[in-house]
């Protein structure tokens, strides 16, 4: 076979069915791609009359109209924009994926500073139409002197007719037939409904029309064409910030703080990100944040331009620099794309930093409502824990929200790189109110996210070791100076012992200097971590796995002990000393958790037999 050389054939008739059934997500998405080349229509003739290539009256108002009417089953799209010459149409229509955005630009770069607003970018929008359309039909006049009005159209495949129109005005308009299957885009609420959520902000005013009503008052325009997120950072008031975040979000719990996007360099980023406040931990799964391109919507939570642990916040980001891909619904794979995501941390990370050290009580205040959010960053993000590490704090269970490295320095003669917490100060009560006593402060732990936090923070930071108020003893709280002899030990090691019956139950006697508490119930860190964590997976046997190693710490130091050793060495006293031994055990389980329900009935039945010996 000789060697040959030439060209693909690309069959154009092969063409539509792709855009109809495979190009677009959804199918609402025409209204999207036709209202944008309106708006670009009216951008290129703005921009062309800003350097004299056009002539424009002053007082011109230019708009973007949608008509439907229901009787005819038609939808118009009529723009008063730049418009196209019989050339321009057999260019730009009849040659498919030949952008004339991308040619506008291409001729006018050197003339302009904001060609990158013009939206469309692949010439495939306007076969959109066809998704929902039985017949297409462009009238359109251009802007150029002594121009002939034109009339395109087409029923789907790849033959067009192409004639004079009797357009008078400059402009376009785009009438679609809508099939039988595209029936429910005439009605007016869906029409609005998916105007409202892909057009709000295009910067060319959008009219909805019925066709059929009866003239009326001019109608509020559908779309805000000069968002808050487009303006200067430094000429928005915090009202208009708390407005603009009620009507795109509907939620009128007001932000804690926000933050305002605003770079040029080394792409083009503008966008607003709001700190919502939680009513609960589980709002922390319903941010939202709505990515737009050009003040184009494309997605909501869009995870390759935005960091997962970014979703639990409510906001908007406009890039002109985003990859879409051909349907402007999902992003390409790009190199600017990780620059961008690493860019909208960077900039998170700053705010709040900037927030703790010059806001310092304002940021104590909203740490309720954003430590879920940093903490969660921090394992899913390294280069943002490094940037905020040093403004983690916690608070205490005497209120003060410190920094780890604060509490360290606070606690460093007691116990040194050790921090004590809480998770439920009602249930460690006790504890809590022993530490105080001694001078010992702990922080408060209640988040459910808490647990894998303490142990991402032990890796990160070199000695520190996290321990729950109930799971250790600190030499402050022991009298070091009173020795325990050795018998005495053994007494109440084996008095108890026998009493509790409860082989896993290590038991130690300590001298502590909180006399008035017989004893306490210590659990091991390790293993209740252990439990917890693995409790996550339905179906294992955690306590079998991972058993609670427990110690009842006997208290020498109290009066009632010491008592309770003197009455064990009467024979009469037996029942009396096993009742004891097993209340005061009790007494001390319930200072660290709920009793179950068997155990709790044992407990208030022993209780009145105690109260009836002391009647």
């Amino acid at each position: 076979m000789n060697k040959e050389n030439g060209n693909i054939s690309i069959h154009t008739e092969n063409i539509f069915p792709i855009i109809k059934k495979w190009l677009y997500s959804d199918k609402d998405i025409f209204i999207r791609e036709l209202i944008s080349n309106s708006c670009d229509a009216i951008s290129k003739l703005k921009r062309l009359a800003s350097i004299g290539e056009a002539k424009v009256d002053e007082d011109t108002k230019f708009e973007v109209k949608v008509v439907f009417n229901k009787d005819t089953k038609t939808i118009k799209f009529i723009d008063n924009g730049i418009g196209m010459t019989a050339e321009e149409v057999k260019k730009y229509i009849n040659q498919v994926a030949f952008s004339g955005a991308e040619d506008f630009i291409a001729k006018y770069k050197d003339k302009m500073d904001e060609a990158n607003q013009i939206i469309g970018h692949f010439g495939l929008g306007f076969y959109s139409a066809f998704m929902v359309a039985e017949k297409v039909v462009i009238d359109t006049l251009s802007y150029q002197e002594g121009a002939e009005a034109v009339k395109w159209i087409c029923s789907g495949g790849t033959e067009y007719d192409m004639e004079s129109s009797d357009k008078k005005e400059r402009g376009t308009s785009i009438t679609l037939y809508v099939d039988e299957e595209g029936k429910e885009f005439l009605e007016e609420s869906k029409l609005r409904e998916i105007i409202t959520k892909h057009c709000s902000f295009l910067p060319i005013e959008i009219y909805l029309e019925d066709e059929k009503a009866d003239k009326k008052e001019e109608a509020a325009p559908l779309n805000d064409t000069h968002p808050l997120w487009m303006k200067n950072p430094k000429d928005c008031t915090d009202e208009e910030y708390k407005e603009f975040y009620r009507k795109v979000f509907m939620d009128f719990n007001e932000p804690l703080f926000w933050i305002h996007l605003n770079v040029d360099y080394p792409f083009n980023l503008k966008g607003i990100l709001y700190f919502p406040k939680l009513k609960h931990e589980l709002d922390a799964s319903e941010g939202q944040i709505k990515l737009y391109n050009n003040q184009v919507y494309v997605a909501d939570n869009i995870r390759e331009i935005i960091p997962e642990f970014l979703l639990l916040l409510k906001g908007v980001i406009d890039c002109a620099d985003l990859p879409l891909n051909v349907s402007r619904s999902f992003l390409q794979k790009d190199a600017n794309v990780i620059k961008i995501s690493k860019h909208i941390t960077k900039k998170v990370a700053d705010k709040l930093t900037e927030l703790f050290k010059k806001e310092r009580e304002k940021f104590n205040s909203f740490w309720e409502d954003i430590n879920v959010f940093i903490k969660y960053g921090c394992m899913r993000d390294e280069s943002f824990y490094d940037k905020v590490k040093d403004i983690i704090i916690f608070k205490t269970t005497s209120g003060e929200y410190l920094t780890l490295s604060q509490y360290l320095d606070a606690n460093k003669d007691k116990h040194e790189k050790k921090v004590f917490y809480v998770n439920d100060e009602n249930q460690q009560a006790q504890y809590i109110k022993l530490f105080k006593e001694n001078g010992l402060e702990a922080i408060i732990l209640n988040s459910a996210i808490d647990n894998h936090f303490i142990n991402f923070l032990e890796m990160k930071e070199s000695g520190v070791q996290f321990n729950r108020i109930d799971s250790d003893l600190t030499d402050v709280l022991k009298n070091k100076d009173e020795v325990i002899d050795e018998n005495t030990t053994k007494e109440l090691e084996g008095l108890f012992k026998e009493n509790i019956k409860n082989d896993k139950l290590t038991i130690k006697v300590e001298s502590l200097k909180a006399s008035r508490i017989p004893a306490m119930m210590l659990l091991s860190e390790q293993s209740r971590r252990m439990q917890e964590m693995s409790a996550m997976f339905g179906g294992m046997d955690v306590k079998s796995m991972f058993p609670n190693e427990e110690t009842l710490i006997i208290n020498k130091n109290s009066a009632l002990i010491s008592s309770l050793l003197s009455l064990s060495k009467k024979e009469e006293k037996k029942e009396d000393v096993s009742m004891i031994c097993q209340h005061i055990y009790d007494l001390a389980l319930i200072g660290n958790k709920q009793l179950d329900a068997e155990s709790m009935s044992d407990f208030i039945e022993r209780s009145n037999k105690i109260l009836e010996k002391l009647v």
